[in-house]
C-alpha cells in the first residue's frame, strides 16, 4: 500500500483527535464512521500502516513521569519555612562576623535537607516499582499486505496504534481507548477510572436509539444478574442508569477505555486513541496540582511567622536597651544576634524531618505503607475527617444473603431453597462460565445436597428484556411433573404470577390468547375476580420489597409453577401462571476488619464520611451493620448538595455522615467544604474519578492496587484498601506530630524565658550576661539533647486526638511557660548575688556566666522531663530517650564550668553555697512548672 500523502496524514491525525474527543460529544459515532475516520477496516491494519502510524503517533505509553532527582529534592527542601528562617539567621551571623554561629546553623540546614531529600527519594523509588505492574501485551489483527488475510498477533501494548483491531477476553486489560465492533456478553471493570467496583455491561450497538436501549438493557443485565446487584434500587426506586452524571463517557456501552479490564465476555474493538490521547493519560496529567495548602503547610507558615517576628524584634531591643542604659554601641551586635539565635530552635528542621522520616520508615517496614511526601505523615496524624467510598473499605465487592421472606413478610427458608435451585441448575444447564455474584451468594447460603437432589431438565437463561432466569427441574418422587423455578426482578416476577386463582398480569406473553389482564374475553375469565384480590397481594409484595430496599437491601423475587412433563423445549412463554414464593434479600458483605478499624478511628477522633455513588439506603445499611449510627438527617444526596451554596454546604457537612449518589465533582466539593469548615481532611480513593477529591484533601490516600494516576496523585499509598492500614498511619502520624509539638513547646518556652532573662540582665549588669560563645555552646548542648524527641514514644494519650500544630495555641503556651522560666532565671540571679557577695570584679563576671550557664542547662533538662512526662512520671514506665538525654544535659551543665574546656569558654568553678541555693530554686521551679501544667491541662482538656 502506498504511503499516505501529507493531506491524508493530516486527515488521520484530525480523525484520531476527533475519536479521542468522542467522549465529550452527545452521541457516539457509528462503526462505519469510526472506520472511515481512522482509515481502517474490520480486518485490521497492514504491517506497513501500523509501522507508519507508530512512527507518527508514538508509542502507546503514558506521558513519561519525570522523577525528581535527589539533588532536586534537596534544593526543594530549602524552600521549607523553618529552613528559610535558619538560613536568614546564618546570613545575619555571617554579616556580623559570628563565623562559629553561622557555620553551625548552615550545618544544621544541610543535615535537615539531606534527611528530607533522602526520605522522599526512597518513597519515589518505591512508587517507581509499583508503576511497573501494568499490562504488557495485546491481541491484535494485522495483515502482511493489503490483500492478505488478517492473522492474530500478540504484541506489546506500546506498539498499538489508532486503527488497530484488537480482541478482548475475560481478564484482559483494555490497552487503549477503543470503540467496540462486536461484543458477546461483555462486562468490564472500570474501577480504575470511575472508582465503582461493579462491572459495566458493554455492547457494540450502532444506532443512537438502539444504543440507548442497549445501555438500559445492559444496566438491567448488570443489576438483575448480580454484577452490581442493584435489583432493589432499580425495581423499587425506579433508578435507571446510575447516579447523577452517569450519562458520561464511561457509561456509554460502545466505548471502553484504557485502564479498564474485562470481567466476562469477549469483544472485538478498534483502537481510537493511544498514549497521551487517552482519557487515562489526560487524568494522569492532572495529578500535579494540589488545591490549597495542607495542614502541615499552614501550621509551619504560622509558626515560622511567630519566630520571624520574635527574631526581628529581639536584636533591636537588645541594641537600644544597651545603648540607652549602658552607653554601649555596635560592640553588642554579636550578642544581640546570639540572643536572636538563642530564641530560634535551630534543630527544628532536623528534628521535624527526622521524626517524619523515622515514622514513614517504620510504616513502610511494618505495614507496607508508603509516605510519598513526608509532611503528609503529619497531616494524616492531624486528620479529623476521613472521606471514603464504602466499596472495598467497608464492604466487599460481593453480596451475601440477608434473609428470605414469604409473601406475608415472615421468614421462609423455602424461598431461599428455590432460589438456590434456580441458581444451581441455571449455571449447569445454560452453560455459563461461572456463577455471577448474585448466584454465588445464593449457592453459598443454600444446602448443596438439597440442590443436587433434583434432576435438571432445561434452563431459560437471563436476558435484559425479561429480567428473569428460569430453571426447569424434576422433583424427586414426582414423576410426570416438571417444576419451573423463576427468579429475577420483583416487578417482572409479579407480572407473571397468579394470585387467588386469577391469571398472571403478564399473560399476554403466554401461548394462549386469553390470559392477558386486559383481554376482555378469555375463556370465560374476566378481568376481575381473582385479579382484583391478586392486585392487593401484588401491592403488599411491592410494599414489602420497597421497605427492604429502603433498608439498604437488594431484593430478588422467586416463583414456581408445576407443568406436565414434556419433551418440547421450554421458552419464556412458559413463564406464566406462576405461584409467588417470596423474596430473597441480599446485602453487601462487610470487610472483616472494618468494624474494628472504624472503632479505632472513632476513638482517635477521626470522623468517617461515606461519599458513594450508591443509593443512600445501601450506604446507611452498611454503616449500621458496622455499628456506625447514622441519623436520618445525617444523609445527604447529590441533588441536595447541588442546591446548596458553598457556605451552606460547609455548615452542613460536619453533621452529615453519608453522601449518596455522588459524582467526582461532588466528592471534590464536599472535601473542600469540610476543609473550609476548619477540618483536616483525608480522602481514600482508588479511581481516576477520585483525583479531584484526592487533590482537594489535606492528605490523599490510595491503595497499591489503585489506578496508576490515583497512586501518583496520592500522598500516602497503602498496601491494601484497608482501614486498618489507615489507622496505623494515623498512629504513626500522631506519634511524630506529638514529638514535634513537644519539642516546640519545650524549646520555645525555654528559649523565650532565656531571652527575657538576658534582656533583663543586660540592663542590670555592667557586663554582658553571657558571652556569644557561651550562648552558642549552651544552645548546641540543648539542641543536641532534644534530638531525643525524634526517637521518643509519647504517652498513648497523644493518639486520642489529632495532633495539629496550632500557632496561636503554641504562642499562648510559650509565653506562659516562658515567663515562668524567666522568673527562675531571675531567681538564679539573686542566688548568684548571695553566693558571690555582689558583683564587681572580673572573677565575679566569669562566675556569673558560669552560674547562669549551669542553671540554664539544668532548667532546660527539667523542662524536657516535666513537660514531656509531667504527672505521668509515676506510671512505671522505663526511662526513655528523652529522660536519659536530659540526664546527660544536666551532667554537662554541672561538669563543664570547672573543666579545662570551660576555662576556654570563659567559665569557672562555682562555690558550693551556689549549688545549694540553685537546688532550692530548681525545686520551687519544678513545683511551679507542675502546677502550671495541671492548670493548663484542665483549661485545655489535656496537654497537647
Amino acid at each position: 500500500m502506498p504511503e499516505p500523502t501529507a493531506a491524508e496524514g493530516s486527515g488521520l491525525r484530525t480523525a484520531v483527535s476527533t475519536e479521542s474527543a468522542v467522549t465529550a460529544t452527545t452521541s457516539v459515532p457509528t462503526v462505519l464512521e469510526v472506520l472511515r475516520r481512522l482509515d481502517s477496516g474490520p480486518r485490521g491494519l497492514t504491517r506497513a500502516q501500523a509501522e507508519e502510524r507508530l512512527a507518527r503517533f508514538g508509542e502507546n505509553t503514558l506521558p513519561a513521569r519525570r522523577e525528581a532527582s535527589w539533588s532536586r529534592l534537596f534544593v526543594r527542601s530549602l524552600r521549607d519555612p523553618f529552613t528559610a528562617v535558619l538560613l536568614c539567621l546564618g546570613l545575619v551571623s555571617a554579616a556580623v562576623l559570628a563565623w562559629g554561629t553561622a557555620s553551625v546553623i548552615l550545618l544544621l540546614v544541610v543535615v535537615s535537607c539531606v534527611l528530607r531529600a533522602s526520605g522522599e527519594h526512597r518513597a519515589d523509588r518505591s512508587m517507581a516499582a509499583l508503576r511497573e505492574l501494568v499490562a504488557t501485551t495485546a491481541t491484535v489483527l494485522r495483515r502482511a499486505d493489503e490483500d492478505a488475510p488478517p492473522t492474530v498477533h500478540e504484541i506489546v501494548v506500546e506498539e498499538l496504534v489508532p486503527g488497530d483491531v484488537i480482541r478482548l477476553g475475560p481478564g484482559d486489560v483494555v490497552p487503549a481507548d477503543v470503540r467496540l465492533l462486536r461484543a458477546s456478553g461483555l462486562s468490564v471493570h472500570q474501577a480504575a477510572l470511575t472508582g465503582e467496583s461493579a462491572p459495566v455491561a458493554k455492547s457494540a450497538a450502532d444506532v443512537p436509539g438502539a444504543a440507548e436501549d442497549v445501555a438500559h438493557a445492559a444496566d438491567d443485565v448488570a443489576h438483575a444478574r448480580g454484577d452490581v446487584l442493584h435489583v432493589a434500587d432499580d425495581a423499587v426506586h425506579g433508578v435507571h442508569g446510575g447516579p447523577p452524571g452517569s450519562d458520561g463517557p464511561f457509561e456509554r456501552p460502545q466505548l471502553c477505555f484504557q485502564g479498564s479490564s474485562v470481567a466476562v465476555g469477549s469483544a472485538t474493538a478498534i483502537v481510537t486513541a493511544t498514549g497521551a490521547h487517552t482519557r487515562f493519560a489526560a487524568a494522569h496529567g492532572r495529578t500535579a496540582d494540589r488545591v490549597g495548602a495542607s495542614a502541615f503547610d499552614r501550621s509551619v507558615h504560622g509558626i515560622s511567622w511567630i519566630l520571624i517576628r520574635f527574631m526581628l524584634l529581639t536584636p533591636p531591643l537588645v541594641l537600644m536597651a544597651n545603648a540607652a542604659l549602658r552607653g554601649r554601641g555596635l560592640e553588642t551586635l554579636p550578642f544581640a544576634v546570639a540572643v536572636a539565635v538563642g530564641l530560634t530552635p535551630e534543630m527544628l528542621p532536623v528534628l521535624v524531618t527526622t521524626c517524619l522520616a523515622r515514622g514513614a520508615s517504620l510504616l513502610a517496614r511494618a505495614h507496607g505503607v508508603i509516605v510519598k511526601r513526608l509532611p503528609a505523615l503529619h497531616d494524616i496524624g492531624a486528620m479529623d475527617v476521613l472521606c471514603l467510598d464504602k466499596t472495598g473499605t467497608l464492604t466487599q465487592d460481593r453480596p451475601v444473603v440477608d434473609g428470605a421472606l414469604g409473601p406475608d413478610g415472615r421468614d421462609d427458608p423455602e424461598v431461599l431453597h428455590w432460589a438456590g435451585v434456580n441458581a444451581w441448575w441455571t449455571l449447569q444447564l445454560a452453560d455459563l462460565p461461572a456463577p455471577d455474584a448474585l448466584d454465588e451468594a445464593l449457592l453459598d447460603a443454600a444446602d448443596e445436597d438439597e440442590l443436587m437432589a433434583y434432576d435438571g431438565i432445561a434452563a431459560v437463561p437471563f436476558d435484559p428484556a425479561r429480567r428473569l432466569a428460569t430453571a426447569v427441574v424434576r422433583t424427586p418422587g414426582r414423576l410426570g411433573t416438571h417444576t419451573l423455578v423463576v427468579k429475577g426482578d420483583v416487578e417482572a416476577v409479579l407480572e407473571r404470577c397468579a394470585f387467588d386463582g386469577g391469571e398472571s398480569e403478564g399473560g399476554g406473553e403466554s401461548e394462549g390468547g386469553g390470559e392477558s389482564e386486559g383481554g376482555g374475553d378469555s375463556d370465560g375469565e374476566s378481568e376481575g375476580g381473582g385479579d382484583s384480590d391478586g392486585g392487593g397481594v401484588r401491592d403488599r409484595v411491592r410494599d414489602l420489597a420497597a421497605r427492604q430496599a429502603a433498608a439498604g437491601l437488594r431484593v430478588l423475587a422467586v416463583a414456581t409453577a408445576e407443568r406436565p412433563a414434556r419433551a418440547r423445549a421450554y421458552t419464556p412463554a412458559d413463564e406464566r401462571g406462576l405461584t409467588f414464593r417470596g423474596l430473597v434479600t441480599l446485602r453487601d458483605a462487610l470487610v472483616p476488619t472494618a468494624s474494628d478499624a472504624l472503632r479505632v478511628l472513632t476513638d482517635r477522633g477521626v470522623a468517617v464520611k461515606i461519599l458513594t455513588g450508591d443509593h443512600p439506603g445501601t450506604a446507611v445499611r452498611a454503616c449500621r451493620d458496622l455499628g456506625v449510627p447514622v441519623a436520618d438527617e445525617a444523609v445527604l444526596t447529590a441533588d441536595r448538595v447541588d442546591g446548596l451554596g458553598d457556605s451552606e454546604l460547609a455548615e452542613l457537612v460536619g453533621r452529615t455522615t453519608v453522601f449518596a449518589r455522588c459524582t467526582p465533582e461532588h466528592k471534590a466539593r464536599i472535601t473542600h467544604a469540610l476543609r473550609s469548615a476548619g477540618h483536616t481532611v483525608g480522602f481514600l480513593g482508588d479511581g481516576v474519578n477520585d483525583l479531584p477529591a484526592l487533590r482537594a484533601a489535606d492528605v490523599g490516600i490510595a491503595p497499591r492496587g489503585a489506578a496508576d494516576v490515583a497512586r501518583e496523585g496520592a500522598d500516602v499509598v497503602l498496601a491494601e484498601k484497608d482501614l486498618t492500614a489507615v489507622a496505623h498511619a494515623v498512629a504513626a502520624g500522631r506519634y511524630a506530630g506529638g514529638n514535634i509539638a513537644t519539642y516546640l513547646r519545650v524549646t520555645l518556652s525555654s528559649n523565650l524565658g532565656n531571652v527575657i532573662a538576658m534582656l533583663g540582665a543586660g540592663l542590670l549588669l555592667p557586663f554582658l550576661p553571657m558571652l556569644p560563645a557561651q550562648v552558642l555552646t549552651q544552645n548546641l548542648c540543648f539542641d543536641a539533647a532534644q534530638l531525643a524527641f525524634a526517637h521518643d514514644r509519647p504517652n498513648a494519650a497523644v493518639l486520642r486526638r489529632p495532633t495539629v500544630l496550632r500557632p496561636r495555641a503554641l504562642l499562648r503556651f510559650i509565653v506562659g511557660f516562658g515567663a515562668l522560666n524567666a522568673v527562675a532565671d531571675l531567681a538564679t540571679f539573686g542566688a548568684l548575688a548571695l553566693a558571690l557577695h555582689g558583683p564587681g570584679t572580673g572573677d565575679d563576671e566569669a562566675a556569673f556566666h558560669s552560674g547562669w550557664f549551669t542553671e540554664n542547662l539544668l532548667t532546660q533538662a527539667l523542662v524536657m522531663v516535666l513537660l514531656r512526662v509531667g504527672s505521668r512520671a509515676a506510671q512505671g514506665r522505663r526511662p526513655g530517650p528523652v529522660v536519659w538525654s536530659a540526664v546527660v544535659l544536666a551532667a554537662i551543665g554541672l561538669a563543664l564550668p570547672p573543666s579545662p574546656l570551660g576555662a576556654m569558654l570563659g567559665l569557672t568553678a562555682l562555690p558550693a553555697v551556689y549549688y545549694l541555693l540553685l537546688a532550692a530554686v530548681l525545686v520551687l521551679y519544678a513545683g511551679a512548672l507542675l502546677a502550671t501544667r495541671r492548670r493548663y491541662e484542665r483549661r485545655h482538656d489535656g496537654f497537647r
